[in-house]
């Protein structure tokens, strides 16, 4: 079944009405039976800015990398192709099927995972997190609980990749996906960690959509 955005506000709408405001992404997946092109949000290649930064930035030895809510893997994909060894995760398992079908001889470890039931063992547990437009799609205060997930995934000396939708503070209030605005993604910072670099942008679509990407960084401990 092929989703368009208002057919995807509606599922949305419909299960955050039932009290499962994540509940509408298995269905969304499940229904695509295994067919990309029905992923109507996926570009199916890297983020450039990530690959941008992956390009300016070499691997440390051993590092890990967790990608939060990995969709169909192709960031994933270009994090284990610079080396590092990948956990990435989605809530929906028919996402996380259509990734190992996507690369079947992948070395990333392909998990179904809820941000606000990770495991114990990925606290602090990764010298680098990948999150793209994740906090947009949720409402309320699932959007600082998933802030605060994804701050607790960083390692010390570790840094997390956020790729986002933007739009200007008190704008757009009603929209789905609701796009942050600059004091919400500046809650990275609020949470601990630093702020090493920031770039407002308007993408290449027509009309252009403006984003933000952000690289925050959890201090180490003093020697």
């Amino acid at each position: 079944m092929k989703h368009d955005k208002k057919s995807t506000m509606d599922l949305a709408r419909r299960y955050a009405e039932q009290g499962d405001p994540n509940g509408w992404f298995e269905e969304f997946y499940a229904r695509a039976e295994g067919n990309v092109e029905d992923i109507y949000w996926a570009d199916l290649k890297v983020n450039p800015l990530l690959a941008a930064w992956l390009e300016g930035h070499p691997r440390p030895a051993g590092a890990a990398a967790a990608v939060i809510g990995c969709g169909l893997g192709d960031d994933a994909e270009a994090l284990a192709s610079r080396g590092y060894r990948v956990t990435a995760f989605d809530i929906s398992a028919s996402a996380i099927a259509m990734c190992r079908d996507r690369f079947p001889d992948s070395r990333v470890d392909y998990r179904v995972a809820d941000l606000f039931a990770l495991p114990a063992e990925w606290r602090q547990g990764f010298d680098l997190v990948y999150e793209c437009n994740t906090i947009q799609i949720l409402r309320g205060a699932d959007r600082g609980r998933a802030l605060h997930a994804m701050v607790d995934l960083v390692a010390p000396g570790g840094r997390i990749l956020v790729s986002c939708r933007s739009r200007y503070e008190g704008e757009d209030l009603d929209a789905f996906p609701l796009a942050l605005d600059r004091p919400e993604i500046d809650g990275f910072v609020r949470a601990g960690l630093v702020e090493e670099s920031f770039l407002a942008y308007d993408d290449d679509q027509e009309p252009p959509v403006p984003h933000f990407f952000g690289v925050y960084r959890r201090p180490a401990p003093s020697p």
